[in-house]
Order: structure tokens, then C-alpha cells, then sequence
């Protein structure tokens, strides 16, 4: 068994009961976005978090405990994504990249933005022109230092 494993029956269960990840981050009283990260197996789950990932997924024991195991983050499968919603995530880096590195350098100097101290926030926001997609990401920022 390996994590990977673990993912498929959590997302095979999730489409079999026709769960939302908002209803099981509610359960894990986490963020809708960290929980999924944890079941997509981006994150490490305490030992209640596992048990609580367990009950709604139907997880044996040694399943829950590959939650628990700290796993290889930012795993996709291709270097350029081939998944056109994962592929537009890339275009926006290829494109806007430099200017978010640009505009980040330019407000709080030479370093970077923290994938660890994170938070992020995805919402639907009504457009009469077709609703949009709300990403709000928000990361440490943390200054290389002289030495």
C-alpha cells in the first residue's frame, strides 16, 4: 500500500457518496482548501485527523496512518501539466511570473513568499458575464539574509 493508494480510495469514496470537500473540512474543522490538499495527499495529517478522514472514508487503520506520513509535496505527474485547468495555472506563471516576482521584490524586498506559512481562499464570484474564479493566496514573507 503507499499513499497514492490511500488518495484514490478517499476520492473513489468521496464520488461514490457524493461528498463535497467543504463538508469534510467542516467534519476536520479545517479550511476547505487545506483539507483537500491533505486528501489529494499534498499535507500530513495529525493522528485525530486521521481518524476523522477514517470515519467519513471508511479508512482502515494502516490507511490512516499513510495520512500521517509527511508526503513528497507538489507530486504531479508531468513537469508541464497536461490537465488544462492544472496548464492554466502554469500559463498565468509563464505569463504574470515575473511580475508578481517583480511587485513582491519592489514591496518588501529580496526574498520570497511562503508556500508553508500559507493560506489561500477559492470562491465563486457571481458575474453577470459568467461567474468568475476567486483565488486569494497569501504567503509569509520571508527575506533572504545576509550572512
Amino acid at each position: 500500500m503507499t499513499r497514492l493508494d490511500v488518495t484514490e480510495k478517499i476520492i473513489s469514496t468521496k464520488v461514490a457518496r457524493g461528498l463535497r470537500w467543504a463538508d469534510v473540512a467542516q467534519q476536520l474543522g479545517r479550511s476547505k482548501e487545506w483539507t483537500t490538499a491533505l486528501c489529494l495527499g499534498q499535507m500530513t495529517a495529525t493522528e485525530q485527523q486521521a481518524q476523522v478522514l477514517g470515519e467519513i472514508f471508511g479508512l482502515t487503520d494502516e490507511e490512516q496512518r499513510w495520512l500521517q506520513v509527511v508526503p513528497h509535496k507538489g507530486s504531479l505527474s508531468t513537469t508541464v501539466p497536461t490537465d488544462p485547468l492544472l496548464y492554466r495555472w502554469y500559463e498565468v506563471v509563464n505569463v504574470y511570473g515575473t511580475t508578481i516576482k517583480e511587485l513582491i521584490h519592489e514591496e518588501f524586498g529580496d526574498g520570497i513568499m511562503s508556500a508553508i506559512d500559507f493560506s489561500m481562499d477559492i470562491q465563486r464570484e457571481p458575474n453577470p458575464q459568467g461567474d468568475r474564479v476567486r483565488v486569494v493566496l497569501s504567503g509569509k514573507f520571508l527575506p533572504y539574509k545576509d550572512y
